[in-house]
């Protein structure tokens, strides 16, 4: 999923199609139907057939790859996808190895999730109406958030092992859980991604 997002970002800048998406406004379109299918897959990934599924995550990893593919004209990606990559395959390999159980830290880190949302949401109301940046708090609080996204990684490996021991016997569902867990785990890393993307901007915007 992430070698198709990259890929079709990579693809995106280097054809007319991404001059296309904001002289016409299609990138708004491409945005709601990428949440469109997300929601779709979540929600109704044990009614889905397999095949179906998997159409849909690769779907979205082609959305997603167009609407980031305009960070690319802006960074130069290769380290921070390096960055993102090392982060994210630390906190897999503990999550997969780890013999401790990291079923409780769903509940905290989806509160420290809604957290995050909530103050960013807040910071970026108050920038609107004062004009004010967020400023060094914005790095923090893309700081923190990295280190949240990695902490979902663990978790969420670790939550594949469960589902293969509790679907095992049932090759469906262990195929659209597996789609589950692939898309868990591509948000982590694209969030990763994303967090240290804006901490280098906001860093390169204070200097």
């Amino acid at each position: 999923g992430l070698l198709v997002t990259f890929a079709t970002a990579l693809l995106t800048v280097t054809t007319p199609l991404f001059e296309l998406m904001f002289s016409t406004g299609l990138v708004f379109l491409l945005s709601i139907a990428e949440l469109v299918l997300v929601a779709v897959l979540s929600a109704r990934v044990e009614r889905l057939q397999p095949t179906t599924a998997t159409g849909l995550f690769f779907a979205y990893a082609v959305l997603n790859g167009i609407n980031l593919s305009t960070y690319f004209i802006i960074y130069d990606l290769s380290t921070l996808i390096l960055v993102g990559t090392v982060y994210f395959g630390v906190m897999a390999v503990y999550g997969a190895r780890t013999q401790r159980d990291l079923s409780g830290w769903g509940i905290n880190l989806m509160g420290a999730l809604i957290a995050i949302i909530l103050t960013s949401l807040v910071g970026g109301l108050i920038g609107m109406l004062t004009g004010a940046g967020f400023g060094m708090m914005d790095i923090v609080l893309c700081a923190v958030s990295v280190l949240v996204f990695m902490l979902f990684t663990a978790y969420d490996t670790q939550k594949l092992k469960y589902y293969y021991a509790y679907y095992g016997g049932d090759a469906s569902m262990l195929h659209k859980s597996s789609i589950i867990g692939a898309l868990s785990l591509y948000l982590d890393y694209i969030n990763i991604f994303l967090y240290i993307v804006r901490i280098v901007g906001r860093s390169r915007r204070n200097d």
